[in-house]
């Protein structure tokens, strides 16, 4: 926590005012400074991506081929852990190529196409799984150029729940994301009026739902719902 939050945050804490921290904590020192935090757990985000895989192969060998979010972000190291620890339980599922796309499509693409020529033009991959959408919107566009069917001959799975993985699902090129839930401020806002009204401490962190969709969901309904939503 930088020096000047340090200072907003006591501050605001002298004034009695409450504060809540959206999407991103603090350093555990400066916690007495606000009321509570309502974030996404990443490593859950992973974990539920990991487990989505695991059932869907049903204990069959599986290759995975990782597409890594920024060297050094904490989202992309959790993303990470979340999805490694449903794998080192599952001895059928095996990660074979793990690299960083950068969270970019264009980046995406490229890694993509290097794990395909890798691995016998895609035939020794049986899933890929991304740290976010944008890259697995990428790596969909080299499996198709390389006349593979993404969703069929390569499963995939990845994270955020952005407009165009619906587009994907709904059109069968892609299986399933984890949403990054977008409604913060809704829990947030429950968590101050409670306690301005009731005196009602919330805890310490709030967690939002890290939702699972696949085909079932109707993303083509989803799509329509999002598509102008500018992300």
């Amino acid at each position: 926590m930088s020096s000047g939050w340090d200072a907003v945050l006591k501050e605001a804490k002298e004034a009695k005012i409450p504060v809540v921290l959206l999407d991103r904590d603090i350093d555990p020192s400066g916690k007495e400074l606000y009321l509570t935090a309502v974030t996404s757990d990443s490593v859950h985000e992973g974990a539920v991506a990991g487990e989505w895989l695991a059932k869907a192969v049903s204990g069959k060998p599986c290759n995975v081929v990782e597409l890594q979010g920024t060297v050094g972000a904490s989202v992309a190291t959790n993303r990470k852990k979340g999805f490694d620890s449903v794998v080192a339980k599952n001895a059928n599922l095996k990660v074979v190529r793990s690299q960083t796309g950068d969270f970019t499509r264009a980046k995406g693409k490229e890694v993509m196409e290097s794990f395909i020529k890798a691995e016998g033009g895609g035939k020794n991959i049986c899933a890929v799984y991304a740290h976010n959408d944008d890259m697995m919107v990428g790596a969909i566009q080299a499996m198709k150029e390389a006349g593979l069917k993404p969703g069929k001959d390569i499963l995939t799975v990845s994270i955020d729940a952005v407009p165009d993985i619906f587009k994907a699902i709904a059109a069968g090129e892609a299986n399933a994301t984890v949403e990054l839930t977008p409604n913060m401020a809704g829990p947030a806002l429950d968590a101050i009026m409670a306690y301005k009204a009731k005196g009602a401490v919330p805890p310490k962190w709030i967690q939002t739902e890290s939702k699972l969709y696949t085909a079932a969901d109707d993303p083509q309904k989803i799509y329509d719902s999002k598509k102008g939503l500018g992300y």
